[in-house]
């Protein structure tokens, strides 16, 4: 941190290393707390994780990024290790197990995912384009579990479960393959105005590799690829041609 290093540290993970140190303290006979912990347990994470920082140029600059992993028992995000590494940390991406199966990687529960930092740590683009995502993958998951349920959907019922497994579909991503911000915003913009509409579900992956590739071929997409790398901003103007273009283009991959 002294000499300008960033420094990421992955504590994989927490849970194990409370149940230990609850193993310990009962052995040696100290006052269990709640779920059998002892008292200090919180204080015990908070000092491995608040030592994360961002030094000012004055003290070398560099930082630490902390990445602590816990365990949930049967999905529980509210028990005990958990809820106290959550008030710790500025966040937390909770991952679901029946959705890993399911083959949705990364298996993100967007719903119980909470970033406190926000849009302070995104670029103008990807704030802009991901505004309405998150809604629109609860509304799904509403729907999805309402669904289970009942036997007769209205048309609005059946576009939300349609337009929201196209979105999963579309957000699948092979492991140690990470989307440039540019191809990120290329791939929201096709869920933030609606296109997916007319694809069929089984087309979706396909779809995403092909607009991909012509991000690099196609004159326009290429154009437009370069601006969002070099300004990181959405013009209405762009907006216009990227849509425009895109009709056409998915209109061509559909034929």
């Amino acid at each position: 941190m002294e000499n300008g290093e960033d420094v990421l540290i992955v504590f994989d993970d927490l849970t194990k290393h409370a149940v230990a140190y609850r193993a310990m303290s009962l052995l040696l006979r100290r006052p269990p707390g709640r779920e059998a912990y002892p008292g200090d347990v919180f204080y015990l994470h908070s000092r491995l994780l608040e030592r994360s920082a961002k030094l000012n140029e004055d003290f070398g600059g560099g930082s630490i990024t902390a990445l602590p992993i816990v365990e949930t028992q049967a999905g529980d995000i509210s028990a005990y290790i958990p809820t106290n590494v959550i008030s710790i940390t500025d966040g937390q991406m909770f991952l679901m197990t029946d959705m890993f199966n399911a083959g949705q990687r990364p298996a993100v529960d967007a719903g119980k995912s909470v970033s406190r930092v926000g849009g302070a740590a995104q670029t103008k683009l990807i704030k802009k384009l991901s505004g309405t995502l998150k809604l629109k993958l609860a509304s799904y998951n509403e729907m999805k579990a309402f669904s289970q349920f009942a036997s007769d959907l209205d048309e609005e019922t059946k576009k939300t479960l349609d337009d929201g497994a196209k979105i999963m579909e579309l957000l699948v991503q092979k492991q140690y393959s990470p989307y440039l911000q540019e191809i990120q915003a290329f791939i929201l913009f096709t869920i933030e105005k609606d296109l997916l509409t007319k694809i069929p579900l089984n087309r979706i992956r396909e779809y995403k590799e092909y607009l991909i590739r012509e991000t690099d071929i196609n004159p326009v997409l290429k154009e437009i690829k370069k601006e969002f790398r070099k300004i990181k901003e959405l013009k209405p103007e762009t907006s216009e041609k990227l849509e425009k273009e895109l009709k056409i283009f998915i209109r061509n991959f559909i034929k």
